[in-house]
């Protein structure tokens, strides 16, 4: 038998069809005695999920009852004037800061849960 090149090989399996390919596949693990799989990315991204996210946003999403003391720590966090600060609290939903890391992000929340907010990090 001739051998085949890998450019006929690859050729072959371009034209070929899925129950072609599914025999192809399954004459090569009984021939070998090794099993098909997919290889799977899964493992690196869940271990990338585990650590968590690098950068994440601040999003304040309730003033609660103390909303001049939230305006203040707004201003203190964003570094925003007065006028600012309250326009961008009176439009809550309202991210405060974005792409900040996560420990930021904490500090953050303490601050405007201690004013009297609410506040979310995604």
């Amino acid at each position: 038998m001739a051998k085949l090149t890998q450019e006929e090989i690859l050729s072959y399996l371009e034209e070929a069809t899925i129950l072609e390919l599914n025999d192809l596949v399954s004459a090569i693990e009984e021939k070998f005695g090794v099993v098909a799989a997919a290889a799977v990315a899964a493992p690196a991204a869940a271990a990338e999920e585990a650590a968590g996210p690098s950068e994440v946003t601040v999003t304040l999403t309730n003033v609660g009852g103390t909303k001049v003391a939230v305006i203040k720590a707004v201003r203190e966090i964003t570094g925003l004037g007065l006028v600012d600060a309250k326009k961008l609290v009176d439009g809550v939903p309202a991210a405060i800061k974005e792409n900040v890391s996560p420990e930021e992000a904490e500090s953050i929340k303490e601050k405007l849960v201690a004013a009297g907010a609410t506040v979310e990090i995604k």
